[in-house]
């Protein structure tokens, strides 16, 4: 019997959804990490963020992801912080490779990456780096509510349809953040009734593609917008790559409305370079 395009866009979600240790490795550093950065710096806390913590991380791709709050006064330049951070890490793992991503610092584990996000106290959230220069604001523990909301309501729709945007992302090598892609991913389904694989995998890189890749406001209506690129040069990369992907998209959807699954999943194939 043929496999279905839905069947095989699903067996596929599965095949890069990490399995319950992938990230041990990387999270076994966590507590070092800790005790560094709160001698060398002074920090609140340090709490998991971004697809390590929404369950929506990509197998062999997705990196561990923490937040630091740090105690002191917020610098006028993010990179000094950044510049701290790193080079506290740095002492603590000599033989490591350390660099700065802003937001990050990004520490390259033999046995896993784990990025280190400093950020500050404000009012209400966190004040942390903004990939294109400055400050943001963010508050992680409402998105990820938010997230985990929305994925409950449509039945698991909102972290399956974020993971798959998110495989397109780095099968294609595309530069356009993790973070984006899935709050992009969450609201689309968040406004639709119903949930088709195909069809909704297409209609959400159409709405990427549609928005050009500009900043979204934050849906709890909280923090600063979610950029999708740190250049210009980023953006006309991923824009190009999304191009094709809606194409591709498209014609799978087209294919299995007309029943054709063959051709549907090759037309999967080449959007996720499978």
């Amino acid at each position: 019997m043929t496999e279905t395009a839905e069947a095989w866009l699903n067996r596929t979600t599965s095949f890069w959804t990490p399995n319950a240790t992938q990230f041990d490795g990387a999270r076994s550093h966590r507590t070092s990490i800790e005790s560094k950065l709160d001698a060398a710096l002074g920090i609140y806390r340090m709490f998991e963020i971004g697809s390590l913590r929404h369950g929506t991380g990509i197998w062999l791709h997705s990196d561990a992801d923490y937040l630091v709050s740090l105690k002191g006064n917020q610098p006028s330049s993010p990179w000094t912080v950044l510049s701290n951070v790193k080079a506290a890490l740095q002492d603590r793992f000599p033989h490591t490779t350390i660099v700065v991503r802003q937001p990050a610092v990004v520490c390259h584990f033999s046995d896993g990456i784990v990025e280190v996000v400093p950020g500050y106290i404000t009012t209400s959230g966190y004040s942390i780096p903004d990939p294109t220069g400055g400050w943001m604001k963010t508050h992680p523990d409402e998105h990820s509510s938010w997230v985990n909301e929305v994925n409950k309501k449509h039945g698991g729709a909102a972290k399956k349809l974020a993971r798959q945007v998110k495989i397109w992302k780095y099968k294609r090598n595309v530069p356009v953040s993790s973070c984006y892609l899935e709050m992009r991913a969450a609201k689309h389904i968040n406004g639709e009734s119903s949930y088709f694989p195909v069809w909704d995998l297409h209609l959400a890189l159409e709405k990427i593609h549609d928005a050009n890749l500009a900043a979204m406001n934050d849906p709890t209506g909280l923090g600063s917008r979610f950029t999708a690129t740190s250049s210009e040069t980023k953006r006309a990369d991923a824009m190009s790559k999304l191009a094709t992907a809606v194409s591709r998209a498209e014609k799978a959807r087209e294919y299995e409305k007309a029943g054709d699954h063959v051709a549907a999943i090759v037309q999967l194939k080449l959007l996720f370079d499978e």
